[in-house]
């Protein structure tokens, strides 16, 4: 997977710009708060429908205007791939994403389109964070990867939701607990769903996140992830999860809250045997955080059969010279678009294009 090309109109600080990414290694420099982010977000936007910074859709449209547009050329091996998002203030199609020309009717059609994984500063939250993080970080990818996978936690999500609503008037009228059984099953179907694709890929991240660490740690300092859910292992996880909202019935009624499920889930990431999150250094847990991006590239390949686009957003100047020669080393033939305020940051890597970032404006240099 190769992007050829990438438009913005009005989008975030960007009135009109066009990047002809390299095949190895773009790198957008300038001063902060240019827009070299911005350019990550659009390509973001295009993998999975949404930014990675912002849950508003109109704070990514330019301001004084009334709608953003970003395309995305991309070669895959059966052909070309062209994907694009309009974003509107005003049309009661707030956003309308097109694969190939055609107007996709629901969200999921896109993903698998253009597969990206990116790599920030505050990656590190999914380490230092909570469960929310870590949740968030499977499901990006999942979603990119399986389709199935981002139906079944939207359905999952509604579900949860209206329940919850349930659970707040039964509060106020306890009649209405009638059709909480029903709301139960549709939560446990989507539940199990989500419960064994996380396994499966948190599975295969484990594997090569573990040979990542080893690579840039050491033996001594031995990472290992698993995957934290109140569900039972084996068959039946619909069953089990019914099993778990029924035990939990009586609690969530007086909470007004569903208790289980994989809304509640986790990564325990340790090193040395000892909880990343609560006694890693600062260091430790930048090379846990690297070592699941670089992961995420090994695992996407292998699913896709293609190596996704990597998006390094500023990361160099935060990485000691062993773990960025190591994160240079390990990207060298993926498709990279970095993004740096000095070059001397990218020293030792081979820099197939280079464009200058100056509000809003896009140049290249080389």
């Amino acid at each position: 997977m190769k992007i050829k090309k990438i438009r913005l109109v009005n989008f975030r600080n960007y009135a009109r710009a066009e990047l002809l990414p390299d095949a190895r290694m773009t790198v957008l420099t300038g001063r902060n708060a240019q827009g070299k982010t911005n350019v990550l977000e659009a390509l973001h936007l295009c993998c999975l429908g949404r930014s990675h910074r912002t849950p508003h859709d109109r704070d990514l449209i330019r301001w004084g205007e009334d709608a953003a547009f970003v395309s995305v050329e991309v070669l895959h091996r059966d052909g070309t791939h062209d994907v694009s998002v309009t974003l509107s203030r005003a049309d009661r199609r707030r956003k309308v994403v097109r694969v190939g020309g055609a107007q996709v009717a629901r969200i999921g059609e896109l993903m698998g389109h253009v597969n990206a994984v990116l790599f920030a500063p505050e990656d590190l939250s999914i380490v230092k964070g909570g469960p929310a993080e870590r949740r968030r970080f499977i499901d990006m990818e999942l979603s990119q990867l399986r389709p199935a996978y981002f139906y079944a936690l939207q359905r999952y999500v509604r579900a949860l939701n209206q329940r919850n609503n349930l659970l707040r008037e039964m509060l106020r009228s306890p009649a209405a607990r009638a059709t909480l059984d029903a709301w139960d099953e549709q939560l446990a179907l989507a539940g199990a769903q989500i419960v064994r694709h996380r396994r499966e890929y948190v599975q295969a991240l484990r594997e090569a996140a573990c040979a990542c660490h080893r690579d840039i740690a050491g033996a001594d300092e031995a990472l290992d992830i698993a995957y934290v859910t109140q569900l039972r292992a084996g068959d039946g996880l619909a069953q089990d999860m019914l099993r778990l909202l029924h035990e939990a019935r009586e609690q969530d009624m007086r909470r007004a809250v569903t208790s289980v499920g994989p809304h509640r889930d986790d990564l325990r990431l340790t090193v040395a045997g000892r909880e990343a999150r609560v006694f890693g250094s600062q260091g430790q847990q930048r090379t846990v955080a690297l070592s699941l991006k670089l992961a995420e590239l090994s695992v996407v390949e292998r699913e896709r059969g293609e190596a996704p686009i990597l998006l390094l957003d500023d990361v160099m100047s935060e990485l000691d010279p062993r773990r960025r020669q190591q994160l240079i080393e390990r990207i060298d033939g993926v498709q990279t678009i970095v993004t740096c305020t000095d070059l001397s940051d990218l020293a030792g890597a081979r820099q197939g294009a280079v464009y200058r970032v100056e509000a809003g404006t896009l140049r290249r240099e080389a």
